[in-house]
């Protein structure tokens, strides 16, 4: 018998500023340039993977402040919470997961970030400054299914 009982997986980004307002990014092989972030392990809370995700990936320190955004990526039911965030200490370096890492004024961040989702759902971050945004989309070929401000 199937089983279809709902299964996602559950990740977290987020839009780190440094006192330039500069934005940390991380380059990874399958994406390029995006904001650092990954998957919550079991028994985790979403700040305590994304906190330690972003220590992972790029050797930063954050204050993680509001939530952005919420993506619901329809291809791999991945829900995606992503956060912004102050930078508060650490030294800036890659891993075997990010190769490279840097900060970017917003403009070159946006024209760095390639991937169709994500090059949107960066957009929009920097579009809205006060309210939550939802998206939901398909990759292969992007499509975006929904959006809308809560």
């Amino acid at each position: 018998m199937l089983d279809s009982s709902p299964r996602h997986i559950v990740a977290a980004s987020a839009l780190i500023r440094n006192a330039k307002g500069e934005v940390a990014l991380v380059r990874t092989e399958r994406r390029g340039w995006e904001l650092p972030g990954g998957q919550v392990e079991l028994g985790e809370s979403l700040i305590a993977g994304l906190e330690r995700e972003i220590y992972e990936e790029c050797g930063l320190h954050v204050e993680i402040e509001r939530l952005l955004q919420v993506r619901s990526n329809l291809s791999s039911s991945i829900v995606i919470f992503c956060f912004q965030a102050t930078y508060v200490g650490g030294d800036l370096r890659g891993s075997a997961e990010t190769p490279e890492v840097r900060w970017a004024d917003p403009q070159a961040a946006q024209d760095l970030i390639t991937h169709p989702a994500l090059r949107r759902s960066f957009s929009e971050m920097l579009a809205n400054d006060n309210g939550l945004q939802y998206q939901a989309y398909r990759t292969s070929p992007f499509e975006l299914v929904e959006t809308r401000a809560l």
